[in-house]
């Protein structure tokens, strides 16, 4: 498993079936926490707690364990790649609103990276990502914290968003605007399912991005 490949090159010596097994059981109580009370727990946590109980002296905050996640998500981080229209969308709206981007990730420095690839951390005046942020979507803590960090009023927002239930509802329940725009992960039909009504769906970033000068100009 890559995890304990990037673990053991940080320089723990544990074996791989105890230190897997560990590692399960302390992911799934974090896992229900992190979709039951929407706390955001950092795989830090999880990997920590999994050598812990292998009597290995670690914490969160040890360098060996950034450096193991470092190296865990180095091809993940390779592998973004923008949707199209997503720069000439995002490269508009900066120009003429704050913009500001939310994430549910369980790594801060994943996101920050990959925005950094693809050159497009420059456009967005506040990034959150709920590991440092500490909640996740659709926690309303962590839109409130967005609108303070741009100083802006919830009715004078609208939120981009692929999921139904923790960017459509969790921006709704704030006040925003929202726009649903579906991908590989949240199809057309699963906002059906879910009964979520964002008052703006677009098919494509494409659509979205033809149709922002109108967007933008009732905002």
């Amino acid at each position: 498993m890559k995890v304990y490949k990037a673990i053991s090159d940080a320089g723990f010596d544990v074996r791989a079936d105890g230190f897997l097994d560990a590692y399960t059981r302390a992911h799934e109580k974090y896992r229900k926490i992190r979709y039951e009370q929407l706390v955001e727990v950092t795989n830090a946590v999880w990997i920590a707690e999994a050598l812990s109980s292998l009597e290995v002296d670690t914490g969160p905050d040890d360098t060996r364990i950034k450096v193991a996640l470092t190296a865990f998500f180095e091809d993940y981080v390779n592998s973004f790649e923008l949707r199209p229209c997503a720069i000439q969308m995002l490269t508009r709206a900066s120009e003429h609103r704050k913009m500001g981007l939310i994430s549910n990730f369980t790594y801060a420095p994943v996101i920050y990276a990959a925005l950094r690839k693809l050159d497009i951390n420059r456009l967005f005046d506040a990034v959150l990502v709920s590991e440092a942020v500490g909640w996740r979507k659709p926690h309303p803590r962590i839109f409130e914290e967005a609108l303070r960090r741009l100083d802006v009023k919830s009715d004078e927002t609208v939120y981009v968003g692929d999921s139904p239930l923790e960017d459509i509802k969790g921006a709704k329940a704030l006040g925003m605007r929202t726009v649903f725009v579906p991908s590989q992960f949240y199809t057309l039909e699963f906002l059906h399912e879910t009964q979520q009504e964002p008052d703006l769906i677009f098919t494509d970033l494409c659509e979205l991005e033809g149709k922002l000068p109108r967007l933008l100009k009732g905002m």
